[in-house]
């Protein structure tokens, strides 16, 4: 029903000689929304966890109590979480509200209980969320795409139109370092951010969905004089490390979601690249 992979840290000199295989094992998630169960990465990059919760016909629940060293899973942490999938519910300490496709939540510090569910096994709810540590509570929120004014960003000249929804962001709820992000590109759009950029002072997890079978994503990633990167599937993950450029191309356009921790949550605080730097 559940299950938690451990990724531990890299410093650009690591992956220098990297082969394919070995580059793909390390920052890539092949498989996030699992049917009936959960699927979860734990990156000792700042200590994120991400991943899927898919229900199915059961109820699905995260226990992480002896693998964090707590007695339940958000004693310490605060959870973002994104439906991306069919018709959902979300139960929090008792309380269950519906969770159609778009619609998040910001639950805090505290939480003794979280509970997910579908109502249609057949067309189940797909999950995504991501839970960082957390020194304070705020309060849980829950935050609909129809209630985000998005940031408009690109032009069709560069093939990088897209909307920008933040959900986990000063804007919208209180956060302690988590932020949480939805990203449509436009038909005819299939660059998600070029130039790119790195942000020292905080890591981020891409998922990348909304794709069609014969659709492929390109993930960049490396520092900026020596870029590699991920060919990447429908509903694939990937970690980028906070010296990691994170730009992605596609052969469609397609949606991913963001989700950043670390030092602050200045969702501008960024180190651009200049094109001519890039190699």
């Amino acid at each position: 029903m559940q299950e938690m992979e451990t990724r531990y840290t890299h410093s650009p000199e690591d992956i220098r000689h990297y082969s394919t295989d070995k580059l793909r094992e390390e920052f890539l998630v092949e498989e996030v929304f699992v049917p009936g169960k959960i699927a979860l990465t734990y990156t000792h990059n700042d200590r994120m966890i991400f991943g899927g919760v898919t229900p199915t016909t059961k109820e699905l629940e995260i226990q992480l109590s002896t693998e964090l060293g707590v007695d339940y899973f958000l004693e310490r942490r605060e959870l973002g979480v994104i439906n991306i999938g069919g018709e959902g519910f979300i139960e929090i300490e008792g309380v269950k509200e519906p969770m159609k496709k778009q619609d998040g939540y910001y639950i805090g510090k505290g939480t003794k209980h979280v509970v997910f569910s579908s109502v249609n096994p057949e067309n189940p709810a797909k999950f995504y969320i991501s839970s960082v540590p957390a020194h304070h509570v705020y309060p849980n929120v829950k935050i609909s795409i129809d209630s985000i004014n998005p940031l408009e960003a690109g032009e069709p000249l560069t093939l990088n139109e897209r909307k920008i929804y933040q959900y986990v962001h000063p804007n919208v709820c209180e956060s302690c370092q988590l932020q949480m992000g939805y990203t449509i590109l436009e038909p005819g759009s299939a660059w998600n951010t070029m130039p790119c950029h790195t942000h020292e002072r905080r890591m981020e997890a891409y998922v990348y969905f909304d794709m069609q079978d014969d659709t492929t994503v390109f993930h960049m990633m490396g520092k900026p004089d020596e870029t590699k990167h991920l060919v990447m599937q429908n509903e694939q993950a990937c970690i980028s490390p906070s010296w990691s450029i994170h730009s992605g191309v596609g052969t469609s356009n397609y949606s991913f979601i963001w989700a950043m921790c670390g030092e602050n949550i200045t969702y501008t605080d960024m180190d651009m690249v200049k094109m001519e730097d890039l190699k």
